[in-house]
C-alpha cells in the first residue's frame, strides 16, 4: 500500500495538515487500511526531504499544513500512470501458512485449510454487507458521494480478493487429496522393481533350445 502516493494525492486537492490527512484517507478507503498519526508525519517529512511536499503555514486553528510541490504533483501523476509492478508480490501470510503446514508433523493440513474457509467465507459476507450500505449511500445522492463511491471501489476489489482466496482453497484441499491418494497408492503397488546399476553384471541368458539339442549330440 503506498501511503505516500495516497497522502499526494489528497493534497493535490489542497494544503492539509496531518491529523486532516489521516481523516480524509480512511474516509476514501473505508478505513480498511487505517492509519495513524505517526505514519503521516514520518510519511510527510520523507516527502518534504525529497522535494515532494513543503510547509505551507498554518490554518486558523494553528495546524502545521503541507502543500504539494510540482515535483510531487510530477510524481503522482507518474504513479497514476505506471502500473503496479508484481514481479516482487507482497508476503502472504496464508501462502506461507500452507506451505508450512505440508508435511508438518501434527498438523491437519486440511483442518487448516477448512477453518481459513469459514474466516474467508465470513469476510466475504461481511464484504458484500458494507458494499450494499456504500451503494445505498451512493443512490442516496449524499455529500460525501465521491468518497462512497472509492470505497465501493475497495470493497469489491476486497469481495473479488477473498472470492479468489476460497477457489484457491478449494483448489488446495482436491490437490492435497489426490496427492495422498497416490501416495497411498505407491504404497501398496511398488510396481515393477528397480533395473540395476549399470556396472552390475546380469544373470547370463537361457541358452535357446536348439543350441542345447546341437550340444547333446
Amino acid at each position: 500500500m503506498s501511503i505516500r502516493h495516497g497522502l499526494l494525492a489528497l493534497l493535490e486537492r489542497g494544503p492539509r495538515y496531518g491529523s486532516q490527512l489521516r481523516t480524509e484517507f480512511e474516509s476514501r478507503t473505508g478505513a480498511t487500511w487505517p492509519l495513524n498519526v505517526g505514519q503521516v508525519y514520518t510519511t510527510l517529512g520523507r516527502l518534504e526531504r525529497d522535494g515532494m511536499v513543503v510547509p505551507s503555514g498554518e490554518d486558523d486553528a494553528g495546524h502545521a499544513l503541507y502543500a504539494i510541490t510540482d515535483a510531487g504533483r510530477e510524481e503522482l501523476h507518474s504513479w497514476y500512470e505506471r502500473p503496479v509492478d508484481r514481479t516482487s508480490p507482497p508476503r502472504d501470510e496464508l501462502s506461507i501458512k500452507l506451505a508450512m503446514a505440508v508435511g508438518a508433523p501434527g498438523v491437519d493440513i486440511r483442518a487448516v485449510i477448512q477453518a481459513q474457509r469459514h474466516a474467508t467465507v465470513k469476510a466475504m459476507q461481511d464484504y458484500t454487507r458494507l458494499k450494499a450500505r456504500a451503494l445505498a449511500a451512493i443512490e442516496s445522492g449524499g455529500a460525501r458521494e465521491r468518497d462512497d463511491v472509492a470505497w465501493l471501489l475497495v470493497l469489491e476489489q476486497l469481495i473479488f480478493q477473498t472470492e479468489a482466496e476460497a477457489r484457491w482453497l478449494d483448489h488446495s484441499e482436491s490437490r492435497l487429496v489426490r496427492l495422498s491418494v497416490l501416495a497411498e497408492r505407491g504404497a501398496e503397488d511398488p510396481g515393477t522393481a528397480p533395473a540395476p546399476p549399470a556396472d552390475q553384471p546380469t544373470a547370463p541368458a537361457a541358452a535357446p533350445e536348439t543350441t542345447n539339442r546341437a550340444a547333446r549330440r
